[in-house]
């Protein structure tokens, strides 16, 4: 199973789109409230002007070859990616232990991750290789979460895709400021967010009349895009090549459809 997730992954990428681009990948560093956090900019060098710009935020355990491996995706469809850094360069998780305290502190202080989602945002637009009027974000699990928190602050962006992220927030009433179009991936047998913050987080969309999709994938459980979760379902995270393939190609159809 985890060699035939890895070769799922590969067919993923090569089917990804522009299979010939030219790659331009760089490291940066940035900061934000005196934190020195750090990132992953990837697009394709034979692209001219200005293109659509995806951040991608990160699961649990930080910026990881995952995201970097989805921005390249993204680049060779055509748009400029930024893999962006919540926690900072000095606070990478070691294990999960590590990863669960550290996560802890963002979803206690929605507030303080909005601003780190924001400030990775900010360094996107700022590129002159992006069209600051046409872009998105992604997230995974962890990032997942963050994105909808980004959508919830009201930031000026045209969409925002959680892939099993998270849905519970401290304040629904928010969802009043999404001006994004919103899709969410998740895994329908995910045990880490329960049916009643399914339903809370569908009533608090409909609720403010926010434009989304909702799509979930039978089976798959949580971190269902991610080899690293391994092969067993039973231990409530785990890849479904199923589940990840269709959730990039509902990806492209909404980046596709909200950048027409």
């Amino acid at each position: 199973m985890r060699r035939a997730a890895i070769l799922g992954l590969a067919l993923l990428a090569a089917g990804a789109g522009v299979t010939q681009a030219r790659l331009v990948t760089r490291n940066f560093e940035y900061t934000m409230e005196g934190v020195l956090l750090g990132g992953y900019m990837v697009y394709d060098g034979d692209v001219k002007g200005p293109r659509p710009g995806v951040l991608i935020v990160h699961q649990w355990m930080g910026l990881s070859e995952n995201e970097r491996m989805r921005a390249e995706m993204l680049a060779r469809l055509g748009y400029v990616a930024y893999a962006v850094d919540v926690y900072g360069k000095r606070s990478r998780p070691v294990d999960a232990t590590d990863a669960a305290a550290t996560a802890g502190r963002y979803y206690r202080d929605r507030d303080l991750f909005r601003r780190r989602v924001a400030a990775g945002l900010n360094q996107m637009r700022q590129s002159p290789l992006v069209d600051p009027k046409r872009v998105a974000a992604i997230g995974y699990c962890f990032g997942g979460t963050g994105v909808l928190e980004l959508a919830r602050s009201g930031a000026d962006i045209a969409g925002v895709v959680s892939f099993h992220g998270g849905l519970d927030t401290p304040t629904p009433e928010d969802a009043k400021n999404i001006r994004a179009k919103v899709l969410v991936c998740h895994g329908a047998a995910d045990p880490h967010v329960t049916p009643e913050q399914v339903r809370a987080f569908l009533d608090e969309m409909e609720a403010a009349q926010v434009d989304y999709q909702f799509i979930a994938y039978g089976g798959a459980v949580h971190a269902f895009t991610q080899p690293s979760a391994g092969d067993d379902p039973t231990t409530g995270a785990a890849y479904n090549a199923d589940a990840d393939r269709r959730s990039w190609q509902a990806m492209q159809n909404f980046l596709a459809e909200i950048f027409r």
